[in-house]
């Protein structure tokens, strides 16, 4: 799904949630074991409780696509024939009706998903959604719409305890101890089937959501999809964009060589945000074989790092740059001291080797301050 996609459906969780007729889920304890089951009418609900679940459930939706949100393909032997498939469109066709698919998927969730020693809760949510069909001018029209996308949306989401505070009761005329209870956390984990692709539905994709960049939870992924392609996390992206470098480069992996790449990748972001495109960013790993060359990388070098990336990036040879390395800082760090710049001013940070030991050099102007403290730097 596209960006563009994502935003559509958002759209459907309007605050008096008047697209959905249920709510169903499950409450879990820190042992794995299901508390209680959920079946909540939206119609029983508040307009205060009508407003939380939406932007609750919305935030599966949320995050930077091929960040956040990354579409999991299955294959053309799983679509029909394999049990993961089956038991998301049967799903699907019920609208989550049906109680035995419902406790089949409840019992994979809990089965595979890692949150330890963490209650949670799973919610289910089922949306028919008439789409609009689209004019030339970008309109959209209900009376022409011929298409039904049939979807349904699934989160997890921890339970925390709330803290004791002080709250203000009129009957007693002032601020008194309220208790402590729980909570229901944003979605830490989560997914849409199917997608929504070219405005129709996309039964051989899934739009998988993790909010976290460091864990997008494997296992579950490995039990309710078997995909054929496993997403990485970002920052095992980001891990494995610089082991290789390492690896293949090592001692012609230089800070000129960092500060170039950076620069590709802070280039192809902006390129990207600027020209609207509803797709997430990409980059070829030729594009970083470019740069290495330009810097007096050697070519057996740069070779070295095309088969060392694509073998740990599972074969990939298309890569997100929001993935490989922070933009928004050019960082230095050593065992005694870490050094952040802007990377607008990253050209100028250098290192050399005077009198036999290793420096960073770092150009600066006036106002320096230390520990909060202006100071003045005399020349010697």
């Amino acid at each position: 799904m596209n960006s563009k996609a994502i935003r559509e459906i958002k759209r459907r969780f309007g605050d008096e949630m008047d697209n959905f007729s249920t709510i169903y889920g499950c409450y879990v304890n820190a042992a794995k074991e299901i508390v209680t089951k959920i079946e909540l009418p939206v119609l029983d609900m508040t307009k205060e409780e009508k407003e939380m679940y939406a932007k609750l459930l919305k935030k599966t939706l949320s995050g930077a696509l091929g960040r956040n949100l990354v579409d999991i393909e299955f294959s053309l032997d799983q679509v029909g024939n394999s049990d993961e498939h089956k038991l998301l469109m049967a799903l699907k066709e019920s609208n989550l009706r049906n109680e035995n698919m419902r406790n089949i998927l409840y019992s994979r969730i809990i089965e595979s998903i890692n949150m330890p020693e963490t209650s949670f809760v799973i919610l289910l949510i089922a949306d028919s959604y008439d789409v609009p069909h689209k004019g030339s001018d970008g309109e959209y029209f209900n009376e022409e719409s011929f298409d039904m996308f049939d979807y349904f949306l699934c989160c997890v989401c921890p339970v925390k305890d709330s803290k004791a505070a002080l709250k203000y009761l009129s009957a007693a005329e002032g601020f008194r101890g309220t208790g402590t209870g729980s909570i229901l956390g944003a979605p830490q984990v989560g997914f849409m089937f199917p997608s929504f692709d070219d405005r129709a539905s996309n039964i051989y994709s899934v739009l998988y959501y993790s909010r976290s960049s460091a864990e997008n939870h494997e296992e579950l992924i490995e039990t309710l999809f078997n995909a054929p392609v496993k997403p990485m996390s970002a920052e095992k992206q980001m891990y494995a964009f610089s082991g290789a470098l390492e690896e293949a480069l090592e001692e012609e992996c230089s800070i000129d060589v960092v500060k170039q790449l950076q620069s590709l990748i802070r280039t192809n972001l902006e390129e990207h945000k600027e020209s609207k495109d509803p797709e997430a960013p990409q980059m070829f790993i030729e594009d970083v074989q470019t740069v290495l060359r330009e810097n007096g990388v050697s070519e057996q070098r740069v070779d070295d790092f095309k088969d060392t990336c694509i073998r740990y990036f599972d074969n990939q040879t298309i890569l997100n740059p929001r993935n490989l390395m922070n933009s928004k800082t050019f960082e230095i760090k050593t065992q005694e001291v870490t050094v952040k710049v802007d990377p607008d001013h990253a050209y100028q940070v250098t290192t050399r080797t005077i009198d036999g030991r290793n420096y960073i050099l770092v150009p600066i102007g006036e106002g320096v301050t230390v520990n909060g403290v202006e100071i003045t730097v005399t020349e010697e």
